[in-house]
């Protein structure tokens, strides 16, 4: 079954302007007749909540957390990409879309990416505009650095606080809209469910996490900005709450999931030390730049960093890639960190770590402007580690970060079903198996910005304005859904915690379906999580009540849902018989160990129809056609 994107017709350069101009228009008068629905207020749902109602549209946002401020966005360290060319290296609009392309291992639709690199260079200036503090080099222009998989320095930033300066400006834009009356703002308030009336999206249920209070919404469309799903393997990068209830109860009112298997392994975080812990740091991808990763030549030297000379160390990255060295993607270096580790030569107590050394760019640029680029980064490893990165090298190990995959958008960034779109990390579209370091930000602020308030106005113009009440029987019916499968979690008296359940799915994602995966494996998963899913049934045990702050209560049907999906991303791994970006299958590899991809066979995008509990999903393809690059075999030597 083959999907339509409906991409545009014309020379890619010019079809989003083309599309902007062809698109159905909604006149200001009619905008304050259209309710829209925005659900998290990260950086993809603040910009789009502000956008839509600077444009006159009625806005519902959510948001789980207390304040929009606490979105995830505000965890992305290094930097926003944009092909402003600041440094005359050589970039541009195409080169940036080119990057982009290869980055993703050449599995994202080419429409998407390229109106993505347009559109960056709106959003450096949009953020200025709102007062973000960008770092600027002497003559007064904004400062721009590298980061992996690009040989051109486009990467805009705010020392190492980057996301949460740019969620700054938006949350100002979005309280803006607030205080006019044009936004009403729902914080702590977790959506359960969408409500559909005549195939179209209509509206939410959501619980009230203070008081437990199901509640329901109805709005003339809905745009799920909810992030990604990492926590499916319980350690991650991701604030604790990140999860994927939003889109997986989307999933299975219809709307198809694409790639995934597609998750992005960063290399750059602070090593996992002991059972204890819950979450993983990420330490920016910007640091290497000017730190040098290497380990010890010689399997098991448990010497002091300081004592192996030069001659003694490996800086593989280095080696391996002389065009990009330690700038290379983040799949490959995640990879190329994990085999040195398991040749033993990992460094730490528990051999899962290899260094990141800034000794040479200490000695090169002296301790001071180090510290004035990097300062914040260093301070929270010091914290966490109890060690001083300015006098020996940071112990670094790849952890769980980015998920490529998500809900299947066409080329207006709306679902398989209609009035549903997605947005920012949740959807699918611009990363393909792979997400190059600074294009999450890009993203997200390039679809609630500059995106969804073009393309949502061409599904709202073509809609009466007349508003489904919520006493209609489709609300009631997903409302009765909801508080049965409440009421299912509070009834259920078994003896083992919602986080015993989750920390099992996550090691069993890890172990089979993370850096490296293979179809024995992945079988021996699918049937592991299968039993997990009817244990969780029988033996959860949920405290508490239903009217009350009841966080187990929230964690049991994140981790319902994570199971669900846990099982379709393995069942996408194994379908998949390639390798590519962060999908490494060791079946298919290239005789240098690198991701040997199958075009004839794989380049599509896999985008899964949920057909009932316990059935197989309907895969749908959407053929990717390539008519600007060169499809290659991935090269950063």
């Amino acid at each position: 079954m083959t999907l339509d994107a409906r991409i545009p017709e014309g020379p890619l350069a010019a079809k989003w302007e083309q599309h902007k101009f062809n698109v159905k228009l909604v006149n200001p008068a009619n905008k304050r007749k259209y309710d829209i629905i925005v659900v998290g207020t990260g950086l993809a749902g603040a910009s789009a909540a502000a956008t839509l109602a600077e444009l006159g549209y009625n806005v519902k946002a959510f948001c789980y957390q207390d304040s929009a401020r606490r979105a995830h966005s505000i965890a992305a360290q290094g930097g926003i990409n944009a092909a402003k060319n600041y440094q005359n290296d050589g970039d541009s609009v195409y080169r940036l879309f080119y990057d982009t392309i290869k980055g993703g291992d050449y599995r994202a639709r080419e429409a998407n990416v390229y109106r993505l690199a347009q559109v960056s260079v709106n959003i450096i200036d949009q953020c200025v505009a709102q007062g973000v503090p960008f770092a600027r080099e002497y003559g007064g222009l904004l400062a721009n650095r590298s980061f992996g998989g690009a040989q051109v320095s486009r990467t805009f930033y705010a020392r190492g606080q980057t996301g949460q300066q740019l969620l700054l400006g938006a949350y100002s834009a979005l309280n803006r809209q607030i205080a006019y009356g044009k936004v009403k703002m729902y914080p702590r308030t977790e959506m359960l469910d969408l409500v559909m009336v005549d195939g179209k999206a209509r509206g939410i249920i959501t619980r009230h996490l203070i008081t437990g209070k199901i509640e329901r919404h109805s709005a003339h469309a809905v745009i799920l900005a909810t992030g990604g799903y990492g926590n499916v393997f319980y350690l991650s990068t991701n604030a604790m709450g990140s999860n994927t209830t939003a889109i997986w109860r989307a999933h299975k009112k219809g709307a198809y999931f694409a790639n995934p298997c597609f998750t992005q392994i960063h290399p750059t975080c602070i090593p996992v030390s002991g059972e204890y812990q819950s979450k993983l740091t990420l330490m920016s991808e910007s640091l290497r730049n000017d730190g040098r990763v290497w380990v010890p030549k010689a399997v098991g030297d448990k010497r002091a960093p300081q004592d192996i000379s030069e001659e003694e160390r490996d800086y593989f990255l280095e080696r391996k890639y002389p065009s990009f060295g330690n700038l290379v993607p983040r799949d490959v270096a995640s990879r190329n960190a994990k085999q040195a580790c398991d040749e033993g030569r990992g460094v730490g107590s528990t051999g899962l770590a290899v260094y990141l050394d800034f000794a040479d760019a200490i000695q090169r640029d002296g301790l001071d402007k180090v510290s004035q680029k990097y300062g914040n980064l260093f301070d929270m490893y010091a914290k966490i580690t109890g060690e001083n990165p300015y006098e020996s090298p940071m112990r670094i190990y790849p952890a769980v970060h980015y998920t490529m995959g998500g809900l299947w958008v066409d080329y207006n960034l709306m679902t398989s079903i209609p009035g549903l779109y997605a947005t920012g990390e949740c959807n699918f579209s611009d990363h393909g198996a792979n997400r190059l370091g600074a294009s999450a930000l890009m993203q997200g602020l390039a679809d609630g910005y500059f995106v969804i308030p073009y393309t949502i106005g061409d599904y709202l113009a073509q809609m009466k304005t007349e508003k489904v009440p919520t006493d209609h029987p489709a609300f009631n019916q997903a409302e009765q859904e909801v508080v049965s499968r409440v009421n299912r979690f509070l009834n259920t008296k078994g003896t083992k915690t919602v986080d015993q359940y989750h920390k099992e799915l996550g090691l069993l994602m890890w172990d089979y379906c993370g850096m490296a995966r293979n179809a024995e494996g992945l079988r021996f998963a699918k049937q592991k999580i299968s039993e997990l899913k009817a244990d969780f049934w029988q033996n959860v045990r949920v405290l508490g009540a239903n009217e009350e702050l009841n966080m187990t209560l929230e964690k049991a049907g994140r981790v319902a849902d994570f199971i669900e999906l846990g099982e379709l991303m393995v069942d996408d791994a194994l379908h998949r018989n390639e390798s590519c970006g962060g999908h490494f299958r060791e079946e298919y590899q290239t005789p240098e160990n690198e991701a040997l991809r199958d075009d004839e066979n794989f380049a599509y995008v896999a985008a899964w129809e949920y057909t009932g509990d316990n059935q197989p999903e309907n895969l749908h393809k959407e053929a990717l056609n390539f008519e600007n690059v060169k499809l290659t075999q991935r090269s950063y030597k």
